[in-house]
């Protein structure tokens, strides 16, 4: 019986050494996979990390996660992916859970627990977008801030009787860019032949 651990963060910002500290704490890990960087909307087995994990675990190994949103955030891949370990012999256990996700009990409170993490996930992207309607709403300004002056290109192009390309190439921007910039100023980007 070999012991896995499996950590995951989704940005690079984040780290996975909390993690890491908490499981080897009680646990003596034998063998470590992560994936940093990756969504836990991304499936289980499309995550690098894990299809290693995957692919290594054997009949009687044991897998250690911190929390069950570190295995996926969707209820019905996680229960997919337990059951997938399951198939292959492999006990799950999470350590905020408190209990062995593939026994009959571990299954029953995975899926009422992923279920309430989907729940809220949906809430914070309902008040993520009655946000956005409030901002658009009171006419704030969605979005990256833009990297270039609309009234600046299209007063340059004018001055310089550009083309479209030439401007695009004196300011490092797409043509496109120069399009839309010239657009909201009104200057013809139709070029001449």
């Amino acid at each position: 019986m070999t012991v896995l651990a499996y950590v995951r963060v989704s940005t690079e910002d984040q780290s996975t050494d909390a993690q890491r500290h908490s499981i080897a704490e009680l646990h003596n890990v034998e063998h470590w996979y992560a994936d940093e960087a990756t969504s836990g909307a991304t499936k289980a087995l499309n995550r690098p990390g894990f299809a290693d994990l995957f692919k290594f675990a054997r009949k009687g190994d044991t897998l250690i996660v911190s929390a069950i949103d570190r295995l996926g955030r969707d209820t019905i891949d996680l229960l997919e992916t337990v059951e997938a370990l399951k198939a292959k012999g492999v006990a799950v256990v999470s350590m905020r859970e408190g209990f062995d996700l593939s026994s009959p009990i571990g299954k029953a409170m995975l899926t009422m627990l992923a279920a309430v993490a989907e729940l809220e996930r949906s809430n914070i992207k309902a008040r993520q977008m009655a946000g956005i309607a409030r901002a658009r709403a009171t006419g704030q300004k969605l979005g990256a801030p833009k990297k270039i002056d609309d009234v600046a290109v299209s007063d340059w192009r004018r001055a310089s009787k550009a083309t479209i390309q030439e401007t695009a190439n004196q300011f490092g921007i797409s043509i496109a860019a120069v399009k839309r910039a010239c657009a909201s100023n009104a200057i013809s980007t139709v070029e001449e032949e």
